[in-house]
């Protein structure tokens, strides 16, 4: 296990500047997500760390030592990409192995550093296969033994689980929690998808335009976000946000209530509006609300499928509103 430090690291090419100055400490041990929409530096922060790409200024720390200068196979990392980078003409058992054999390591450590790492990932009766005959998760699943049999300090995983389907995505997200819960390894993964981050990570960094924006657990970001970004980015569906007169009574320029946290309602006090859409989602419901203020996302139960196009009252929970003021925080 080792901890990364990066101080006042930024990244430009030409005169395009992608990451402002940057501190950041990951911990070790810590599964920790580096979430944000495509653009926002998450990829490039990542290759830094790799040694991929150089910063253009700052430091950088793996384990205590400063790794600026260093190439990848210097800093104890091991990183999974997103196309799972494969030989198609070698084996299971040769595309784990390759990079310690072309270390010159011992045949017979190698064997057992692929068997160890076979067993974790339930590759066994894989080995000798190609790749072309496995599946995009059996694929996905040779590349993450390719790096255990490193025995790095740090994992680094760029969108491993972009080019799966949907039910082989839940079922990686798993295997690759229950991999740090074994190796107690740190693991730094990049993603997009801010239900990843929410399922998967104990620490979440919030990047928007190459800025953190916030940093913490994912129930801290998802129960008390710092900026309008954090609160419109982490949840799903998304905080239902509102400006003007409505925000300022309650002394914000912006106001923001989840969708789980509004009564539906055909009367009552609160903001009228009326239900354009509904999604079912089996255990949840979804009502979509013209209102006064904007178009809001309300969670509901199954008898508002009886209200569609019809007139109805929106009340929020009193103490789970979230008040904004320049582009901070103020209460909740």
């Amino acid at each position: 296990m080792a901890d990364v430090t990066l101080n006042k690291l930024t990244k430009s090419f030409g005169p395009v500047e992608v990451i402002p100055e940057l501190d950041l400490t990951i911990p070790s041990g810590s599964f920790t997500v580096l979430v944000g929409p495509s653009g926002c530096g998450k990829s490039t922060l990542l290759r830094m760390i790799a040694g991929l790409d150089d910063p253009t200024t700052g430091g950088m720390k793996i384990d205590g030592d400063n790794v600026l200068g260093k190439q990848p196979s210097d800093r104890g990392i091991a990183m999974v990409f997103q196309s799972y980078a494969l030989y198609p003409h070698m084996s299971v058992r040769e595309n784990i192995s390759f990079g310690l054999r072309l270390a010159k390591t011992d045949p017979a450590e190698i064997d057992a550093r692929v068997e160890e790492a076979s067993k974790i990932l339930q590759l066994d009766p894989l080995l000798d296969r190609k790749p072309k005959q496995l599946s995009g998760g059996q694929r996905q699943r040779v590349a993450i033994g390719r790096a255990i049999v490193r025995h790095p300090k740090v994992f680094l995983f760029d969108e491993p689980l972009s080019n799966l389907d949907a039910a082989l995505r839940g079922q990686m997200r798993v295997e690759i929690m229950e991999l740090h819960k074994r190796l107690k390894a740190t693991m730094i993964y990049v993603t997009h998808d801010q239900v990843e981050a929410m399922t998967m990570a104990d620490r979440i960094v919030v990047l928007n335009k190459g800025n953190i924006e916030q940093v913490g657990a994912p129930l801290e970001l998802y129960d008390t976000p710092q900026t309008p970004f954090v609160a419109g980015f982490i949840g799903s569906p998304k905080m239902n946000m509102i400006e003007g007169a409505e925000a300022e009574a309650h002394g914000g320029d912006l106001l923001g209530v989840r969708p789980e946290d509004i009564t539906l309602s055909t009367e009552g006090s609160g903001w009228s509006g009326r239900i354009t859409l509904i999604e079912q989602l089996g255990s949840d419901s979804y009502a979509h609300v013209s209102t006064e203020h904007s178009a809001m996302i309300v969670r509901c139960g199954r008898e508002a499928s009886d209200w569609l196009d019809r007139e109805v009252v929106l009340t929020p929970a009193s103490d789970k509103l979230h008040i904004f003021r320049n582009g901070h925080r103020v209460s909740a």
